[in-house]
């Protein structure tokens, strides 16, 4: 059956509107899979910092830097190792509970991310006293609580101090200062640190400030999709 003259134009018309309609549906599509697409966050190696940053000994180091093997106690009086954090992901700085100054404001900082992860498993929080002897357990303990932090989920630590020093220096590269973790060695970060389950770091973050809080929540969720 011949289609008459009068419905070949509106047929035609037909033709053109599924053509683009289908056309721009792929389009959009297309767009939105290219805006989303995940971002990858960089791997910190030794020369990608600030050398000032990094002690000489590891500073031209240009892959494979994991966070080292250590041993601290926490505000319960519990040993903190590498298998704590194993298949973890977490944030780690630096801090004495004396400190009137940025470490009040990093640790209200911290508990926000901390809230926005507190029901996440795979994520965890490290706090390390630069000033390992006056922070005891007790002292830690009573100063976890106060900046509420959760058992399990952000532990203070405590140990040796050259020991927490070489680790600042050595593994998170987060401080400016050079010394050898003696009496009068002193070291003092506003630096958070990223971490993923391969033990590298994989940001460094502003702990005073809120745009890099917020920067830092958005990575962790970011990183956290790599795992999946």
């Amino acid at each position: 059956m011949k289609l008459s003259k009068s419905k070949k134009p509106y047929n035609n018309l037909l033709r053109t509107l599924l053509f683009f309609g289908v056309f721009s549906v792929l389009m959009v599509t297309i767009i939105y899979l290219f805006t989303n697409k995940t971002r990858k966050l960089p791997v910190f190696n030794p020369v990608d910092v600030n050398p000032r940053l990094v002690d000489k000994s590891v500073r031209n180091v240009k892959r494979g830097h994991k966070i080292a093997d250590f041993t601290l106690i926490n505000q319960y009086g519990d040993t903190i190792t590498q298998d704590t954090f194993k298949d973890k992901i977490y944030v780690a700085n630096f801090f004495f509970t004396r400190c009137q100054g940025i470490c009040p404001v990093m640790a209200t900082n911290m508990e926000t991310v901390q809230e926005a992860f507190k029901n996440d498993d795979d994520v965890l929080f490290l706090s390390m006293s630069v000033t390992p002897i006056k922070d005891s357990v007790s002292v830690l303990n009573a100063y976890a609580k106060e900046k509420g932090a959760i058992k399990g989920k952000w532990h203070f630590t405590t140990g040796d101090k050259k020991h927490i020093y070489n680790l600042a220096r050595k593994s998170y590269m987060a401080v400016l200062d050079e010394g050898d973790g003696g009496e009068q060695d002193f070291i003092h970060t506003e630096q958070f640190m990223l971490i993923d389950k391969k033990r590298q770091i994989r940001g460094f973050y502003d702990g005073t400030k809120p745009e890099d809080i917020e920067l830092l929540k958005k990575d962790i969720r970011t990183l956290e999709k790599e795992y999946k």
